[in-house]
Order: structure tokens, then C-alpha cells, then sequence
């Protein structure tokens, strides 16, 4: 994984015009954490954005939770369902950002889009079924576990 802890602060600005982008009210937690899922090549837990932020001006678990998810409802983030029961959380990386599927490595846990891989795939569902959503995760090992 990245490190995000020494780039997240260069990225404080683009993640502040990203806010301001979006018509959203800035504040220095919103802007905190989406820095952070900049700066990282990678998705990253809860957990992880919160030790991130702790070499810096602390932002407290509860209000982390709250901005991740705001920040996935503002379509500025998308949340990662892992084998672990634990989301992870990436920044989309533009206005294109639809659909794709992840790779989680079955060792570390890092999961990183696959954003060449067009989801949903052709699925032909039972008449009188219709799909909702699609989510595609691609197990294996990372370069670093392999």
C-alpha cells in the first residue's frame, strides 16, 4: 500500500476543491479524509483513514465514520464490501467513475479497482428478475503477498 500519511496533506487542496465542486460545505475533517483516500494507492478500512489522521489534527472515529459515508453518498467515494466483513473506502477518481470491479488480495487484504473491467457483465437473470447491483471482487495474491 501507499503511504498515505506522507502525501495526504499535499492533497488537502484538490480535496478541498472537490468539496466546494460538489456545492458541499467545507470543513477541515470533510477535506481531512478524502485527502487521505487520495493520497492512497489503494482502498483503505476505517481504521486505516483513522491512523492516517492521527499524525496530524485529530479527527475523532464516530465523525471519520460520518464523512466516509457522506463522502460515498456525495459519489465523491465508493465503499468496498470485504470477505472480512470490514469496508474499505477509495476516492472515485473522476466524473466517469461507474461500475467496476475490485481485486482483494486473499493474504493482505489490499484491495485495489480494476477500473478495465466494465461491470455488470452480461447475466441473464430468471424471467420476472431484475437486477439492482452488481459488485465483482477479483480474489488473488498482490504483487507484494505473491
Amino acid at each position: 500500500m501507499s503511504k498515505p500519511r506522507s502525501r495526504h496533506y499535499a492533497l488537502v487542496p484538490a480535496a478541498q476543491g472537490r468539496i466546494r465542486a460538489a456545492g458541499q460545505r467545507l470543513t477541515a475533517p470533510r477535506a481531512a479524509v478524502l485527502a487521505v483516500l487520495l493520497g492512497s494507492d489503494s482502498a483503505l478500512t476505517h481504521h486505516e483513514v483513522e491512523d492516517v489522521l492521527r499524525s496530524g489534527p485529530g479527527v475523532d472515529r464516530v465523525t471519520v465514520y460520518r464523512v466516509l459515508d457522506w463522502l460515498v453518498s456525495l459519489g465523491l467515494a465508493h465503499r468496498i464490501p470485504g470477505e472480512d466483513r470490514t469496508w474499505r473506502f477509495r476516492a472515485n477518481r473522476g466524473a466517469s467513475h461507474g461500475p467496476h470491479a475490485h481485486f482483494t488480495c486473499s493474504r493482505c487484504g489490499r484491495t485495489v479497482c480494476l477500473d478495465s473491467v466494465r461491470v455488470p457483465p452480461s447475466v441473464k437473470l430468471p424471467r420476472g428478475f431484475q437486477t439492482q447491483k452488481v459488485e465483482l471482487t477479483v480474489q488473488g495474491l498482490c504483487a507484494a503477498c505473491h
